[in-house]
């Protein structure tokens, strides 16, 4: 049996899609859009010959591999494409921070909203109520699966509901970037970088301090809560370190993202799948507050988002996919 599908994963399509796909379209036309903005901020965007560059590359190789299946219309190469994308998408997250960082900085506001909410900063005091080493890295397990949990849906919807790959794949690729642009336009930072900027005794005191255009200039974060000699901590600070930004706070992508992929796991009906997400997803909801990556605030927005967009998009993928 196993045989039988890897051999269909080359075999030539009787009916190959002939141009670029919904998703593809989406990525140009979000290349499109912040490209115009990087013009019209160019007097303070002092770099946007990369942002050009990278563009030209990105379109390159999408092309590159649509012509490959043009050639090759099979799974494999249909699957190329749309890794590329899923490869690249750690790349446009940080370049949020480089439009945002120009807007007044939101998180006074929002951390007053946190504090009017739950009369306190559920951020700053889950770590310090729950210390346990376990616990800790229970919580980092569950912030570190986020790209695993990507790859497996990914995966299972190319090799167990191949005709629904496409629309799953638009789903989840265009939730992306649909956060990405509210990130660009909504200014916050979260936790881990404001409380840092405003001083920790001060946001322990319910006061929340305009810092005006610090994060224009610094990306320092605080050190991230938890047993620091720990696997998961390690590896978490290790994503951290290689493209986190002070930006993408609110709403949480990491919950709004892992939300729209229980959707898509409970879509497939294989609820092995669906109940071995889950208590990975429920780590996750909880560890973007512990390790202060986000407001509770951002966690609640993160749920209503995803729901929002799921349904938005899946009624679109029924007609344009």
């Amino acid at each position: 049996m196993a045989l039988k599908k890897g051999f269909k994963i080359f075999e030539i399509e009787k009916k190959p899609r002939k141009g670029l796909l919904a998703v593809e379209w989406i990525i140009i036309g979000y290349m499109v859009l912040t490209m115009l903005l990087a013009f019209f901020m160019t007097t303070k965007i002092h770099h946007i010959e990369p942002m050009i560059w990278g563009r030209f590359r990105m379109v390159m190789m999408m092309l590159g591999l649509w012509l490959v299946y043009r050639l090759i219309p099979c799974r494999f190469t249909m699957f190329c494409r749309i890794l590329l994308q899923l490869l690249v998408l750690g790349l446009w997250y940080p370049e949020t921070f480089e439009f945002n960082r120009h807007f007044p900085n939101l998180d006074p506001l929002f951390a007053g909203y946190e504090q009017q909410l739950f009369s306190c900063q559920p951020a700053l005091l889950f770590s310090q109520a729950i210390s346990h080493p376990v616990f800790s890295e229970l919580m980092h397990l569950g912030y570190s699966s986020y790209f695993p949990l990507i790859a497996l849906v990914t995966l299972f919807y190319f090799f167990r509901r191949y005709d629904e790959f496409l629309r799953a794949e638009f789903i989840l690729l265009t939730a992306f970037f649909i956060y990405y642009v509210i990130f660009i336009f909504l200014p916050v930072t979260g936790p881990q970088y404001y409380y840092l900027a405003a001083g920790f005794d001060q946001i322990a005191q319910g006061v929340f301090p305009d810092v005006g255009n610090y994060f224009a200039t610094h990306m320092e974060k605080a050190t991230t809560p938890g047993w620091n000699n720990g696997f998961f901590y390690s590896l978490v600070e290790g994503m951290h370190d290689a493209g986190e930004r002070p930006t993408a706070a609110f709403p949480s992508s990491h919950v709004g993202i892992t939300t729209i992929l229980m959707f898509l796991a409970w879509r497939t009906r294989c609820k092995p799948l669906f109940w071995f997400m889950m208590p990975f997803y429920i780590l996750m909801c909880f560890a973007t507050v512990y390790i202060q990556a986000h407001y509770a605030i951002d966690v609640i927005a993160g749920w209503i988002s995803a729901i929002v967009i799921y349904a938005f998009l899946l009624f679109l993928s029924k007609k344009f996919v």
